[in-house]
């Protein structure tokens, strides 16, 4: 990545970091806030199948245009990307609120994913650029934080916005946007790059070694999990552990605090060993074992457990699934160097967000009329399992200070 100079005052670099969260907060409330309107599109006569596929909408949306944004992100700067994102993710929100019918919010929700997609592409870009190597592990994790924090936020408030139909919560996601794409345009400055020498050889691509494909899909195995868990777990606690709709809401806002906390430690736990591989890879295990406890108590509560287990097994597997993100970010951008950076993020957010795509309506398939809701969470084991094997060992593993001399 891009080096930062010394002479950069560290308020700024907090400044933009703080944007970055902010603006990462307000596109992940839009992109996974949907599971928490389940229960208000359900009322309107959708069955779940239906549902799922306008909660994967905004992810199908980032699919799209992920690459793209990363794109401009490396030729055109962040805060460009940013601002002009969330623009356009404020306005498709809008067009939600408006809609009277599933197909044409499902669009404007395609629509609001793409525009939002600006906020992966480039933000973390953003942050990387301002932090110096041996901060980037606890930078990245804080600005990851964002994720868990606006799925928090949603499922703190959509669920009660939603209470006389989908508009409100729209309305409500598409302010947010809105308020982060004027932040930007005031407040953030391109991080400095490295100043580009006539006739000298262009960069050579991170993709000719497998380090960066294996950690690609490592991360995208550890996607199905974390979205079998975030798509089903509010409809599951409420149609079958004996949840309200807002004491499930309350309980999985109140998991994401933790999810926040999973991803500064695992942040601070690779600055502090040097790398980043090493950390994902243990974490994977623990995502592993987790969900599969989950699928566990899925297939035996209420019966037999009780609501107060299912809360447990949610709680943990909520927590456990958004720990990765943060390492496995921070190690794309450095193994990528500062000229491809945004690509590939791109790349990687992509392939995220794709099989994000697919296993929500997979599982609600397996949840809704099939195995049930263990097998939809049993899927998530056996693909996280998976990525254990998939992650590349520390030897394979470029130094952030070699990606920083590129």
């Amino acid at each position: 990545m891009t080096a930062v100079p010394t002479a950069s005052p560290p308020a700024a670099r907090w400044r933009h970091l703080f944007i970055g969260l902010t603006g990462l907060v307000a596109a992940c409330a839009a992109q996974n806030g949907m599971p928490f309107l389940t229960v208000a599109l359900r009322a309107e006569g959708l069955t779940l199948p239906q549902v799922s596929l306008l909660v994967a909408a905004p992810t199908a949306g980032l699919v799209c245009a992920l690459l793209a944004w990363g794109a401009l992100a490396d030729r055109y700067g962040e805060r460009l990307v940013l601002s002009c994102g969330l623009a356009v993710a404020a306005g498709a929100l809008t067009g939600a609120a408006l809609a009277d019918a599933a197909v044409p919010t499902g669009l404007w929700l395609l629509l609001a994913g793409a525009g939002s997609a600006s906020v992966h592409a480039a933000s973390g870009r953003l942050v990387l650029g301002w932090f110096p190597p041996e901060q980037r592990g606890l930078a990245m994790g804080i600005r990851q934080a964002g994720q868990p924090l606006g799925v928090g936020l949603a499922a703190l408030t959509l669920p009660r916005l939603a209470a006389d139909g989908p508009g409100g919560a729209f309305v409500s996601l598409a302010a947010g946007c809105a308020v982060t794409a004027v932040l930007v345009g005031l407040l953030v400055r391109d991080p400095d790059r490295p100043p580009r020498t006539d006739g000298a050889p262009r960069p050579v691509s991170p993709y000719r070694s497998p380090v960066l494909w294996r950690v690609h899909a490592a991360s995208t195995l550890l996607v199905v999990p974390q979205f079998a868990v975030a798509g089903l777990a509010f409809d599951w606690l409420v149609r079958e552990a004996g949840w309200s709709v807002a004491g499930a809401g309350t309980l999985l806002a109140v998991t994401q605090v933790g999810g926040v906390a999973a991803r500064l430690g695992a942040g601070t736990w690779s600055d502090r060993v040097g790398s980043r591989l090493g950390p994902l890879r243990q974490v994977a295990v623990v995502v592993a074992v987790v969900v599969g406890l989950l699928a566990v108590v899925a297939t035996l509560t209420p019966d037999v457990l009780g609501p107060a287990a299912a809360a447990a097994a949610v709680a943990l597997a909520a927590v456990a699934t958004v720990s990765p993100n943060g390492v496995a970010f921070t190690s794309v951008a450095e193994q990528a160097g500062s000229a491809w950076a945004g690509r590939a993020l791109g790349a990687h957010n992509t392939v995220q967000n794709l099989a994000a795509a697919l296993t929500v309506p997979l599982a609600a398939l397996l949840a809704d009329g099939g195995p049930g809701y263990g097998a939809a969470f049993a899927l998530g084991a056996v693909a996280a399992a998976g990525a254990v094997a998939v992650v590349p060992g520390r030897t394979a593993e470029r130094t952030s200070a070699g990606a920083d001399a590129r």
